[in-house]
């Protein structure tokens, strides 16, 4: 008799914590944050975390993967229109730099994390932009060409770098091209990181009189 073929493993958010903390708008203890285990085709497990305060209505939501690596930064060389689609996971720990646009996203006090594909980052920029030179204040002709540097890396008519840095570790890019590369204290401080010695190591501030 044959037996009955199993079912598949279920890929339906799992949730693996909840807690109320303090919110950081209103200060009340009423921010409830949630974290789901999920698993997503070519990702695998990633976290994705929650959050809404029912007193002032703050939300956020952060996204990472599951198992966390050491500090790294992952470089992806966009030379065709095919690896726009590479996808990008970034934590909100994470900063994105792309040095040929001059261009960067680093963590701040609403920083979210998210999924998406390198054109996905490249259309992000773009909004941020485009926001910035409302301003009365900006620069039009260097809002305009700013645009169309990154309209001409979304064709694929420009070859650049994707840099994803992330001293959590729980940051990637999906891409057989994507290489990996330790990233010094040095570079982590420039991107505005707090970076701590561990036990028994002396301070890059050692040691000066």
């Amino acid at each position: 008799m044959d037996s009955k073929p199993e079912k598949p493993e279920s890929r339906e958010p799992v949730k693996v914590n909840e807690a109320v903390i303090q919110c950081p708008v209103c200060g009340k203890h009423t921010l409830r944050v949630e974290d789901y285990l999920y698993e997503i085709p070519m990702i695998g497990k990633v976290i994705l975390t929650t959050g809404k305060c029912s007193n002032c209505g703050y939300r956020f939501n952060d996204v990472r993967l599951a198992e966390a690596q050491e500090p790294r930064k992952i470089l992806l060389n966009v030379e065709k229109a095919e690896d726009l689609n590479a996808l990008v996971v970034r934590a909100s720990s994470a900063s994105i730099l792309i040095p040929e646009l001059g261009m960067s996203m680093t963590p701040g006090p609403a920083s979210e994390g998210f999924i998406t594909t390198v054109e996905g980052v490249l259309e992000r920029f773009l909004e941020a932009l485009t926001a910035a030179c409302s301003s009365p204040d900006a620069d039009k002709e260097a809002c305009e060409k700013a645009k169309r540097l990154i309209e001409d890396a979304k064709e694929g008519k420009l070859k650049f770098t994707l840099v994803l840095v992330d001293p959590e570790g729980v940051s990637t890019i999906v891409s057989s091209k994507a290489r990996v590369e330790p990233v010094s204290k040095k570079e982590l401080e420039e991107l505005g990181y707090i970076v701590t010695n561990a036990p028994g190591e002396e301070s890059s501030e050692s040691g000066k009189n």
